[in-house]
């Protein structure tokens, strides 16, 4: 039987951009959200509609038993995994001094536990398909300091330089790590509203997440290391380095000041 690929945080948004394509790319999927979160809509209408086999698991990523529980379904259903896309994760909420504990800690340990777990849990499944590939769901706020997305920020640098060591241990093992920074995705409602009342350049760093899909996967495929998806993404990781940190605090101060209350 043809391997497959598995991907977190699938029912929505970038992750359903990225189930959908590797349908379309005619990949079996096993794929992993919330529970009552449209898992079980979205397999059903992959499998009828694009012809390929989908398992699905409805649980809550925050739980370190989920990962075991990933690895011992794997395992009980003979499913050899070829790509491991970690793509759960809990966005910035406000400012720190704001946050609820249990809020915080939940951000950690979906966004940094359970993909350094899964990938150790499922590293020998991946070894025995390989060539293989990991690839991890990073954001260019892993790159910059910005208010209120100081522990989303750190969790995605965490895993930004997770990805690039262990690509470089796994490569003898034919397991490739791909890391993809985007900016600004249109996943939601909210976050449609929300980039609209950024600036003009933050709002031309914004991406669908159905192109952001096709370029991860792209990337994936051709085992690059890292890839920062948008023109002026790129342009805006050369500024950084370029401009004088009392410019960036100013941008990123008008840019924050953007923003609704609540988020």
């Amino acid at each position: 039987m043809k391997p497959y690929a598995l991907i977190t945080g699938a029912s929505q948004g970038f992750g359903k951009a990225m189930a959908l394509e590797f349908a379309q790319r005619n990949m079996n999927l096993v794929l992993v959200a919330l529970p009552n979160s449209g898992l079980s809509e979205l397999s059903i209408f992959i499998k009828q509609i694009l012809i390929v086999d989908v398992h699905y698991l409805e649980l809550d990523l925050s739980s370190i038993e989920s990962s075991y529980k990933i690895s011992s379904y794997l395992e009980n259903n003979n499913l050899s995994i070829k790509y491991l896309v970690n793509n759960a994760g809990v966005l910035s909420r406000g400012f720190f001094t704001e946050l609820d504990d249990n809020y915080i800690l939940k951000q950690i340990e979906v966004n940094v536990t359970t993909p350094t777990l899964l990938t150790k849990l499922l590293l020998n499944n991946l070894r025995n398909n390989a060539p293989s590939g990991i690839l991890n769901i990073s954001s260019m706020a892993s790159f910059f300091a910005l208010p209120k997305k100081q522990v989303y920020g750190g969790t995605k640098a965490y895993l930004t330089s997770f990805s690039r060591s262990l690509a470089k241990e796994l490569k003898q093992d034919g397991v490739s790590v791909t890391i993809i920074c985007p900016g600004g995705l249109n996943t939601t409602t909210r976050l449609c509203y929300q980039n609209r009342l950024m600036g003009w350049i933050t709002r031309q760093s914004v991406l669908n997440p159905e192109d952001a899909a096709t370029i991860a996967v792209d990337a994936l495929l051709k085992r690059k290391t890292m890839v920062v998806p948008g023109f002026i993404n790129k342009c805006l990781m050369i500024l950084d380095k370029l401009l004088p940190e009392i410019i960036k605090d100013k941008l990123a101060e008008r840019e924050i000041n953007k923003l609704p209350a609540s988020t």
